[in-house]
């Protein structure tokens, strides 16, 4: 019910979302996350019985392909496979898989048709990949999870309730384009002390670490392509007093190298732990604190690997394709559901979560920076952070840049995008650069995809390294 509000909140002075946000955060934990938070607390609490887990799993498997089955228009044709009684694991197996284009192009088709307009609540993606899309939650459900399972996650990084989290994970902090502006504010509720991501360089270091003496966070939450320089800075000028107090390090949304694990490792001398979701709620996992592998939540969503040819991976050390089937959003069950995102099976025993399947690493989300007129580096990350509405018709983006300051944002999309959505759009990402970055939209009727098949996101002419030290530079010092 408040959510709207958040951006009205955000932009307020520092006195008001104190006030506010205190008074907020004092409020019971079923009020401010959902009448669905504890239900869904309690499951991960059980997760240890293990004849419990894998029973309860297959079970909200089945209720979440009958579901589709029975009410979504897309997945009618399997009915009659729903009729014979086939398990959980056979039922999923006649699914086709389904990719974001196939959802962009009839949207409605993968709509439940028992859910009214009411219950719907209207997401994006377009984070890290080329392909935005609108999409749709069920509201008073979906946020609640996501809380249930980010509060666990926070559980097992050692997170106490009046812990400071430093944040540096896109969020825009207002005024931070001024000369004299604040690049930093905290929000009581979360206990986040959020800092600019759009100053990255090391002349602004110092106003950094002026907030960190102030509020003192005992944990990190970041874009590894957002903190890596805050490292690197905190190596070369050595601050014991605000790196002896970091308990852990959480990481979202992009890959992290393991020089990048050892750097934060060395600067801040404790656990690095890694985070793995999107914005379609499908699947999520999380690395621990001695196993660096992800470990995926079994009630959370159904993860599968697959082949170039869509065949089923089962084999440890096999690269394959991310495909999700998420529970709990009855509004948009995505079944089979590709993510572009790459991953293979450890081989190694499972003895850090038991039922829970478990990949060595995760590829596919890659740590990109545009540069601003005066130098600064903006992560790809931080403006995908901002989920535009005027790209959710696109069929494709790609950023190019040649010149600091400067940026082409080419649209592959069957009609063009009216002036009034580019002049938007525009304005929207000068100003999530903090004035930083002006960008010319245009449509496309081709992207190409790279030697490996992917698409980029970012296509930069730039020499990265000129601007930022080595802070997107392999250990060995090359790009």
């Amino acid at each position: 019910m408040v959510h709207p509000f958040l951006k009205f909140y955000t932009a307020a002075p520092q006195w008001i979302k104190s006030s506010i946000g205190q008074l907020y955060s004092l409020a019971p934990a079923s009020l401010r996350y959902g009448a669905k938070y504890h239900e869904f607390v309690g499951e991960i609490a059980r997760s240890g019985d293990l004849a419990w887990l894998s029973r309860r799993a297959d079970e909200k498997l089945m209720e979440t392909l009958r579901w589709a089955i029975e009410t979504v228009p897309a997945n009618a044709a399997l009915k009659p496979a729903l009729a014979r009684g086939d398990s959980a694991a056979a039922l999923l197996a006649a699914f086709p898989l389904l990719t974001k284009e196939e959802i962009k192009a009839d949207t409605g088709r993968y709509l439940s048709t028992r859910m009214g307009p009411e219950t719907h609540l209207m997401a994006f993606t377009g984070g890290s990949t080329s392909v935005p899309m609108r999409l749709y939650l069920e509201k008073y459900v979906s946020r609640s999870k996501d809380f249930a399972y980010n509060s666990t996650f926070d559980e097992i990084a050692g997170v106490g309730r009046n812990d400071i989290i430093l944040a540096l994970r896109g969020r825009t902090v207002p005024g931070a384009g001024r000369p004299d502006g604040a690049l930093w504010m905290f929000d009581p509720i979360k206990r986040y002390l959020h800092l600019s991501s759009d100053h990255l360089e090391p002349a602004y270091m110092p106003r950094y670490v002026e907030a960190l003496r102030k509020w003192k966070p005992a944990f990190i939450h970041a874009f590894p392509s957002a903190l890596v320089p805050l490292a690197r800075w905190l190596k070369a000028n050595p601050a014991p007093d605000i790196t002896a107090r970091i308990r852990a390090i959480q990481l979202f949304s992009e890959n992290i190298y393991d020089y990048q694990v050892d750097l934060l490792k060395e600067v801040f001398g404790c656990p690095v732990l890694l985070d793995y979701g999107h914005s379609e709620r499908a699947v999520k996992a999380i690395s621990a604190p001695d196993d660096a592998r992800y470990f995926f939540w079994p009630l959370y969503g159904k993860v599968e690997l697959v082949d170039t040819a869509g065949r089923s991976i089962d084999t440890p050390g096999v690269l394959g394709e991310i495909v999700a089937t998420g529970f709990d959003n009855r509004v948009m069950p995505l079944i089979r559901y590709r993510t572009g995102d790459l991953a293979m099976w450890s081989a190694a025993p499972n003895h850090t979560r038991p039922g829970f399947a478990v990949v060595e690493r995760i590829e596919g989300r890659l740590q990109e920076f545009l540069v601003c007129h005066d130098h600064r580096l903006v992560s790809i990350c931080t403006i995908g952070a901002a989920h535009f509405e005027q790209l959710a018709s696109a069929d494709r983006m790609q950023f190019e840049q040649t010149a600091p300051g400067k940026a082409t944002l080419k649209v592959l999309s069957n009609a063009e995008l009216t002036k009034s959505a580019r002049d938007a759009l525009a304005a929207g990402i000068h100003a999530k650069t903090q004035g930083g970055l002006s960008v010319e939209i245009v449509r496309v009727d081709e992207i190409r995809r790279s030697v490996s098949g992917k698409h980029k996101l970012l296509l930069q002419h730039l020499d990265i390294s000129t601007y930022l030290g080595a802070a997107h530079l392999d250990s060995d010092g090359t790009a």
